[in-house]
């Protein structure tokens, strides 16, 4: 959510308009949860060398951009990011900026977020943790399939097939092609 945040934040003043950064409808990017994920498990006994945390932080979060943008590419026919414009970029998928930032991020998450995160979560009695945990899960389930649901409508539509239920008349109307258009085929391209 925190990733959803910054980034929708820094698209949206950049465009000059509400931007959904996210692949899902809810208010998440999960590439940054498993970019989290994927250090946190990898790296969180390198906090005493900064340099073997950032490098390899760098090189974990751009295999993860990289093949992230390729499969999603192939699934949905869509680019949610284009480092086409940038210096030393590989596909438009990643770029050396961007890569570099993942780095220093991967630092500060280690080092600084991860640890206070832990002593947080240990606070939280464990059946409070638990129904918490199953909450979120079913509800990021639950976007998932509303997220699939909204994407085929929207092809259909573009098709001519007309809504033969009633749910595909509500998403015709929530999330119209100007909707979807921005939330993604408006990519990141500066």
């Amino acid at each position: 959510i925190l990733g959803w945040v910054i980034e929708t934040t820094l698209v949206s003043i950049e465009k000059k308009k509400f931007v959904n950064r996210g692949f899902l409808i809810g208010p998440y990017c999960p590439i940054y949860g498993f970019g989290g994920l994927a250090i946190t498990i990898l790296l969180k006994n390198y906090t005493k060398d900064p340099i073997v945390l950032f490098l390899m932080a760098v090189i974990i979060c751009a295999c993860l951009e990289y093949f992230t943008s390729y499969i999603m590419e192939k699934l949905f026919k869509a680019r949610w990011w284009d480092y086409s414009k940038k210096k030393y970029n590989i596909n438009g998928r990643i770029c050396v900026r961007y890569s570099l930032f993942w780095g220093a991020l991967g630092i500060v998450w280690i080092k600084y977020i991860y640890p206070w995160l832990i002593k947080f979560i240990d606070k939280i009695d464990y059946d409070v943790g638990k129904k918490l945990a199953i909450w979120l899960s079913v509800f990021l389930l639950f976007d998932g399939i509303l997220t699939g649901v909204a994407i085929n409508r929207a092809r259909q539509k573009e098709k001519g097939v007309e809504a033969k239920y009633k749910y595909e008349e509500i998403l015709d109307k929530t999330f119209n092609k100007e909707y979807l258009k921005n939330m993604y085929n408006d990519s990141w391209s500066d």
